[in-house]
């Protein structure tokens, strides 16, 4: 069995609440544009597509610099939501929530936006004949039969903000105790001497958190993908 520091228990918590934090605030706005871009045709789609799929392009330290430049205490959006809400984003662990969700939002709205469009349009246009409303169908029709894109979805999410490290470190930093991921936590015990073992032991747990992940999304996708047969059976 392992034995870990509680620095090392410490990143490892930050680690998973960063990571389920920043899937859960994704998953709503991920939903919708996913939605958008399968279902709706729209002036700019092409554009508002690109902007999605972007940070999987740039490097995640530049990713990270952008964020730091808008969302910094001097920066445009950063200082106006300082002085009037007191919100701060910059090197506290929300900040790497909020880098991580962005890193793992087109690999979210993809997977998603690839079951919707699966999705037989002629179940949603029943329901809307039968006097369901546009968002009623979304709701009860769209959204149960695309579970296991978005349950895929919402677990590459999750797997990228755990392993986040570019963009993360460039916004907030790597302050033990306050952003200082499993990620940012390897990459500080590899440059420490004798550090090789703290750094080994986290690799093992970020595998092992990894693959229960990956384990329990397909389980659920299967479960979930069964009942929606037996459904329309």
């Amino acid at each position: 069995m392992l034995s870990l520091t509680p620095e090392e228990l410490v990143a490892i918590h930050l680690s998973l609440k960063i990571a389920l934090v920043a899937t859960a605030a994704s998953l709503p706005p991920g939903l919708l544009v996913a939605w958008a871009l399968a279902r709706r045709d729209f002036w700019g789609k092409t554009l508002v597509n690109g902007l999605v799929h972007l940070p999987l392009i740039l490097p995640p330290v530049v990713t990270g610099y952008l964020l730091l430049l808008l969302m910094g205490r001097k920066g445009p959006i950063g200082s106006i939501l300082d002085q009037w809400f007191g919100i701060v984003f910059a090197f506290r662990w929300t900040g790497a929530a909020l880098a991580a969700g962005i890193m793992g939002f087109p690999l979210l709205v993809r997977a998603i936006r690839l079951s919707i469009e699966l999705i037989d349009r002629r179940l949603e246009e029943a329901a809307t004949t039968l006097g369901a409303s546009p968002f009623w169908v979304f709701l009860t029709v769209t959204v149960p039969l695309a579970l296991p894109g978005i349950i895929a979805g919402a677990i590459l999410a999750f797997g990228k903000a755990l392993g986040e490290f570019g963009a993360t470190i460039t916004f907030v930093s790597n302050i033990p105790g306050e952003t200082q991921t499993i990620p940012t936590a390897i990459y500080t015990y590899t440059n420490v001497p004798g550090g090789e073992g703290a750094a080994m032991r986290l690799v093992v747990i970020s595998v092992v958190i990894s693959m229960g992940a990956l384990i329990l999304s397909e389980l659920l996708a299967r479960r979930i993908a069964r009942r929606v047969v037996g459904d329309e059976r």
